[in-house]
């Protein structure tokens, strides 16, 4: 076992139920060679990653490339789902946001109702009902978009304030590896991060390939099998998450 692991290992070796962990891999659509990359090691190593798909961004070649890769490896081993829209920032002040206090609730619903018609003309069944917000932000209005749309999950950061009123399942990140591990530094934050995240029943762990470098592909070569054959470890798809939800759910007539 790598030394840098050493927390993540106790973590899991103080736990007396498995914990499920989750890759959520943001910003498909950029920088493909580099997302090609990370999705050969994960296929390596068997483990399931979901990719949270910017519609503006998808390229026909991006999508059946995809859809290839999922044929290879079934749908547990690769996930998508939606992205924002444009993943373009429309706050004029305060901190970036696709679905922030700018857009009212009509303005919303149409940007991410005609990006799941992107991914559901590119994927079909296989784009799950799952909506990751750019920079993990967003607003009551965007979750209730979502919920009238049909959606079964929204995917934000655990430090996310609530939602008022929201009633959507939620599926948080606790991990954001790129922010833990900026370009040469070690690994020690990062470890102790991920350790401290096992301690719960599930564990999201956010990647952004476009930023990462061969030093970040080499240290999720040393954790992968890690936690794959770990006995207190299970890694999953998001969407096995959704306890009883229905991911192909049909949108609701509800009005604007």
């Amino acid at each position: 076992m790598p030394d840098w692991c050493h927390p993540i290992t106790t973590a899991l070796d103080q736990r007396r139920t498995p914990c499920k962990v989750f890759f959520r891999d943001d910003d498909a659509g950029w920088e493909d060679r580099r997302l090609f990359a990370l999705l050969d090691l994960f296929a390596r190593h068997g483990v399931a990653i979901d990719l949270a798909v910017i519609p503006a961004a998808l390229t026909p070649a991006l999508a059946n490339a995809l859809l290839q890769r999922i044929g290879r490896h079934g749908r547990n081993g690769i996930g998508v789902h939606q992205h924002g829209h444009t993943h373009v920032n429309h706050e004029t002040q305060g901190r970036k946001c696709e679905f922030g206090a700018s857009r009212d609730y009509a303005a919303q619903r149409e940007s991410i109702e005609s990006g799941h018609g992107v991914l559901v003309a590119s994927f079909g069944s296989l784009a799950d009902r799952i909506f990751t917000p750019p920079w993990n932000r967003c607003t009551a209005d965007t979750e209730r978009a979502l919920r009238d749309l049909g959606f079964a999950a929204l995917s934000r950061d655990v430090t996310a304030r609530p939602l008022e009123g929201a009633t959507i399942s939620e599926i948080p990140v606790a991990v954001d590896w790129c922010k833990l591990h900026p370009a040469g530094a070690a690994p020690q934050a990062l470890a102790a991060r991920i350790g401290d995240a096992l301690a719960v029943e599930h564990c999201g762990i956010m990647l952004h390939h476009a930023v990462m470098d061969d030093a970040d592909l080499a240290l999720l070569d040393q954790l992968l099998p890690l936690l794959r054959r770990h006995p207190m470890c299970r890694c999953v798809a998001m969407k096995d998450l959704l306890s009883g939800e229905r991911l192909t759910a049909e949108p609701s007539a509800a009005a604007p």
